[in-house]
């Protein structure tokens, strides 16, 4: 497990948790400046996702990292944390578990797919392999890279920073990541005394995600965009601005 901390050092501290496949430099690469000019940003790879020749565990083994850390660095209490995608997972269960505290957990536009072990063994076995090829030979990346262009309205650089996350980690930890994932349940209407819970929602994603925020959490705060999943990190203003608004108003909000 990687832990660098950057930006503003007596700040409030927030973490950053990657998504599938991804290390914090690319997944939040285009908003750690200006997040570190405000907070004391704890940036986290997990096993299998830091350098290291590790593979990816499973979800509640690398949560009980996370909050090790928290306990050891922070005395078991953080100011806020943001998931990406997959990475809101971990946010979930730091709140769940309440093995330490988060003032503010901060879920960046996930779906929360939850499934049985037959169902998420069919589905990693199916999407694993789309998600570790299509960036091999320059044909499959020509046709990936205006995909996503198309889709995200990525530049170039972008998509290929995109691609490139899928192409440099292990197909077993890009497995065991994705497949644990799918096994790790929220329980219904999560609620935790002097902990907000706020969700940004990019609407693009579909109304069914609503509902499944909350379910598992009572009286979320959520947000609406008007973008795809996790637009505002891709590098488009429009997109990122309003989002590191939010944010700051999250982190300011009393708990």
């Amino acid at each position: 497990m990687q832990f660098d901390e950057m930006g503003l050092m007596p700040g409030k501290v927030l973490f950053l948790l990657p998504g599938t496949a991804c290390d914090y430099q690319t997944n939040f690469g285009s908003v750690l400046d200006r997040l570190g000019e405000k907070y004391h940003l704890v940036c986290v790879n997990y096993d299998g996702f830091d350098g290291s020749d590790l593979i990816f565990p499973d979800m509640l083994t690398v949560t009980g990292k996370i909050e090790q850390y928290i306990k050891d660095h922070f005395h078991g209490r953080i100011d806020g944390a943001i998931g990406s995608s997959l990475g809101s997972s971990f946010v979930g269960q730091l709140i769940q578990r309440q093995n330490v505290h988060l003032d503010h957990g901060i879920f960046g536009s996930p779906d929360l797919d939850q499934s049985g072990r037959f169902s998420a063994w069919l589905q990693s076995k199916l999407v694993v392999p789309l998600l570790t090829s299509f960036t091999k030979g320059e044909k499959k990346k020509a046709k990936t890279r205006e995909k996503l262009k198309s889709l995200f309205e990525m530049s170039d650089e972008t998509a290929d920073k995109f691609m490139a996350c899928f192409g440099n980690f292990s197909p077993e930890s890009i497995k065991n990541e994705y497949y644990t994932d799918l096994l790790t349940w929220l329980q219904d209407d999560i609620h935790v005394e002097h902990t907000k819970v706020h969700f940004i929602y990019a609407n693009k994603m579909g109304e069914k995600y609503l509902k499944r925020y909350r379910k598992y959490f009572r009286d979320p705060e959520i947000r609406e965009f008007d973008m795809q999943h996790e637009q505002w990190l891709l590098g488009e203003e429009k997109y990122t601005l309003p989002v590191l608004k939010a944010i700051d108003e999250f982190m300011e909000m009393p708990v």
